[in-house]
């Protein structure tokens, strides 16, 4: 698993461990990984993917699965860099990956490859970004699905929505709300906050992937990895204050809406939903 290290990754080798699997995880800082609780217990890989990705390849891949979560240069939505650098490197890494053997290749994905779609959004729906962060994910899976016609693999796109938890970027909204509490700020700052997202704990995220990933035949192409949910940002925001009985002040319309995203968006995640379905 590359970016076993990341917000996401962390979670999911937990999760992946807990189930039972053999995990080895890829990231580019081996000191952070140390520091993991689960460091001991898999086979770490410390290698930078987009300037040598071979140290990552060099064992035996035949019965093994590939899930792919590093991407640089992240909150940065709209830099040039997701299509020049992160796409490109991306590709080669994945092909070389299918050509040591891998069978199985699953990739975190976004929400925003939807772009400005307002209401519940289906697995099946087109995509739209207006993003490169968006754009060079939804080129990586068109991508993927012309090589799978070259040379076969089965391809598990995780499309992920909106998820908070341990160790979620100190710039995001509620690890901001938990720093202001924290400091006994007498306000926070934030947007009106009416619009409508799709939310999940990163702990059920990682449980979508494990649950997805040993049923490829199953759950392939694009997976909506999400609650179903909508659910407004002030709500939310509320329910965490609830959560750490904090009275902290709202400054509502402080801060613009993004002008990247709809104001009205969630997952329909109907293949994870099938799998709990059949998951004893």
């Amino acid at each position: 698993m590359t970016g076993a290290t990341g917000f996401v990754g962390r979670h999911v080798v937990s999760a992946l461990l807990a189930k039972g699997h053999s995990v080895t995880a890829v990231a580019r800082d081996a000191d952070k990984a140390r520091s993991l609780p689960w460091f001991t217990q898999v086979q770490f890989i410390s290698c930078d993917l987009h300037r040598d990705f071979r140290p990552a390849l060099s064992g035996d891949f035949g019965p093994a699965a590939l899930i792919h979560l590093a991407w640089p240069g992240l909150p940065n939505y709209r830099d040039f860099f997701h299509l020049g650098r992160n796409l490109p490197a991306d590709l080669a890494f994945l092909d070389a990956a299918v050509d040591a053997g891998v069978s199985q290749i699953m990739v975190a994905g976004t929400c925003l490859e939807y772009g400005m779609q307002y209401g519940p959004l289906t697995e099946l729906a087109a995509t739209a970004p207006i993003t490169a962060y968006g754009f060079a994910k939804d080129s990586l899976r068109k991508s993927l699905q012309f090589l799978q016609q070259q040379k076969p693999f089965a391809l598990q796109w995780m499309r992920l929505f909106y998820m908070y938890g341990e160790g979620q970027n100190p710039n995001s909204l509620l690890a901001q709300l938990d720093r202001a509490i924290d400091e006994s700020a007498p306000f926070f700052n934030m947007s009106k906050g009416d619009q409508l997202r799709d939310y999940l704990p990163i702990n059920a995220v990682a449980t979508n992937f494990a649950l997805a990933l040993e049923m490829p035949s199953a759950c392939d192409g694009v997976i909506n990895c999400c609650s179903g949910v909508p659910v407004s940002v002030v709500d939310l925001v509320s329910q965490h204050l609830r959560l750490r009985s904090s009275e902290i002040e709202l400054r509502r319309g402080h801060f613009p809406y993004p002008d990247y995203e709809p104001m009205a968006f969630w997952g329909v995640p109907s293949k994870l939903d099938s799998l709990k379905a059949r998951s004893p």
